[in-house]
């Protein structure tokens, strides 16, 4: 399943764009996930939360796939 997210900033941190997305429903959640390396991010795995996510990045978990669109590409 596919889908998009829209932040207002030029990037979202991978756990908070997991919870955004309602992949995750707590930052705890979402680290577990991460560290597990059950997550990738631009077709690779990915073990940081922390990971930056800018417009066009990609980032998958549990079959479904989220892709990051920023507000501030739109505006351009």
């Amino acid at each position: 399943m596919k889908k998009s997210i829209t932040i207002k900033d030029e990037f979202i941190k991978l756990g908070q764009a997991m919870k955004l997305a309602g992949l995750s429903e707590t930052g705890v959640d979402a680290k577990f996930s991460i560290e597990d390396g059950k997550v990738k991010v631009n077709g690779e795995t990915e073990l940081r939360r922390g990971k930056k996510l800018y417009n066009g990045d990609v980032f998958s978990f549990n079959g479904q796939e989220v892709t990051v669109v920023s507000k501030l590409e739109k505006d351009i």
